[in-house]
């Protein structure tokens, strides 16, 4: 029986996502980002077409390495302007029932007390369908505008991501055990303090003595989804992923990145097979192959290679207005995504690629693979990235929105679900639930947070730290 295919649509709370220039486009509504029901409407679409989740990338920094300035992504609303990705999740789950919501939080500029609570709080507005995609980012502009004087070291940064799970975990897990929230009328009692727990976390980045601000929500731990590409980027998704995202030029390149991470994930005693391991894909179809390809010309002469190697310059931290666009790029260290370079510098041996070849190959889908032709043409291409690459699925990135989703929708998804490749309708269940196949809405006990669930139940409690109180005596004794 062939595997099932795990379909993520790719946006961003912006203009130029992964398209650049194709914001133009007469039938693209992708300016109207910032209006609640472009959000509201392209839910709806998914659910129809059974998409697992919408996959919302974010980014708290300027574009401003290309020219040494961030007029260039201003010009192409190269991901500026950019508005938060938590806010519209409530209103798409008030219009949904099953899809679900992967949402980038940088935590390198966030405090894990608080972090805790708005995805709890999610995780109860969604029932359950909500997952957190675990950055540090990558952008300098970032790191000056929220008190840095400059970005922290690559690998610093997932040393500091590392304590601030393992913080959240103990928050989610261990705070508050099951049935502490009682909500008895008659005795008065809506939660029993005896039940709930400070985490006491004394670490080398954050201190975090108290108990967690939100009861338990439906998952209590969010789906871990995570995107790191370098050796300690591996390493941290392969202890903490539950849905690894990753970029690849092509399934034979992309296999060595899902063997890599699975190996890593064994190693630390997880199944290999527990890590859903998805890769970034554009979708271009119509009724026929001609039709399809037509479509693609036309978006071609929309494309803008300014913007191409303005999100290029970002994701890896070079300025390639300072190079000849026909020289070949060579691989260097950077404290940016190191994972955008690679693909086009060390992951082929056998293909330079120069500046021209990047930004042509950057404007339409950005870093992954561009899938262009009839319903069974893509069905075709897409079983043979699940089966050679070993994936998972796909993060579907839009061309033009919303009907580059709709054109998966209508056309792609029937033939996959003919195919036994999509599921015809969804299951029951939380995210974690539907991504792993299980019965169980809460992280195994294979991953990290597991550790703590209920590891705090015969220690101090909040009913510890209560005074005596004459008022309440009183009362007592009245």
């Amino acid at each position: 029986m062939p595997s099932r295919i795990i379909l993520n649509a790719f946006d961003m709370s912006c203009v130029t996502h992964q398209a650049p220039g194709l914001w133009r486009h007469p039938d693209n509504d992708a300016d109207r980002y910032n209006e609640l029901a472009y959000w509201t409407d392209l839910a709806q679409t998914l659910e129809r077409g059974k998409f697992d989740a919408i996959f919302l990338a974010d980014v708290v920094g300027l574009y401003d390495v290309y020219r040494h300035s961030a007029a260039p992504a201003l010009t192409d609303a190269a991901q500026v302007p950019v508005g938060d990705p938590l806010f519209q999740i409530p209103a798409m789950a008030a219009v949904t029932s099953k899809l679900g919501f992967g949402v980038t939080v940088a935590l390198t500029y966030e405090l894990p007390y608080a972090l805790a609570r708005k995805f709890s709080t999610l995780d109860h507005f969604t029932h359950g369908r909500i997952g957190w995609n675990v950055v540090t980012s990558y952008l300098n502009s970032a790191a000056k505008n929220l008190g840095l004087s400059q970005q922290i070291a690559h690998d610093e940064r997932y040393n500091l991501a590392d304590e601030f799970l393992d913080v959240t975990y103990k928050l989610w897990e261990g705070s508050w055990e099951d049935g502490a929230v009682e909500r008895n009328r008659e005795t008065g009692t809506f939660t029993n303090p005896a039940r709930v727990h400070p985490i006491n976390h004394h670490g080398k980045y954050f201190d975090v003595p108290g108990i967690h601000l939100s009861e338990p929500s439906p998952q209590r731990t969010p789906v871990i989804f995570q995107a790191g590409a370098s050796p300690k980027g591996r390493d941290f998704a392969a202890k903490h992923g539950e849905a690894v995202f990753i970029n690849g030029l092509t399934p034979e390149l992309t296999r060595k990145a899902t063997d890599d991470i699975r190996d890593r994930a064994e190693r630390l005693g997880r199944p290999r097979e527990s890590v859903k391991i998805l890769t970034l894909a554009t979708v271009i179809t119509a009724e026929t192959d001609e039709a399809a390809q037509a479509k693609y010309r036309e978006y071609q002469e929309y494309v803008s290679l300014e913007g191409a190697l303005t999100l290029f310059a970002g994701w890896t931290g070079i300025d390639l207005s300072e190079y000849d666009p026909d020289e070949p790029l060579k691989y260097i260290e950077t404290d940016a995504g190191r994972s955008a370079l690679a693909l086009f510098t060390t992951a082929d041996p056998n293909k330079d690629w120069t500046i021209r070849d990047i930004a042509e190959h950057v404007g339409i889908g950005g870093i992954g693979a561009v899938i262009v032709g009839s319903p069974t043409t893509v069905s075709d291409e897409l079983e043979r990235w699940v089966d050679v690459a070993g994936i998972d699925g796909f993060n579907l990135a839009y061309v033009i929105t919303p009907g580059t989703f709709e054109d998966v929708v209508d056309l792609v998804v029937p033939e996959l679900q003919k195919r036994g490749r999509v599921w015809a309708d969804y299951p029951d269940g939380t995210l974690r639930e539907r991504l792993n196949g299980s019965n169980s809405p809460f992280v195994p006990e294979y991953h990290p947070a597991h550790q703590y669930r209920g590891a705090y139940a015969s220690s101090e409690s909040a009913e510890d730290n209560t005074a005596p109180s004459r008022f309440s005596d009183t009362f007592q004794n009245a």
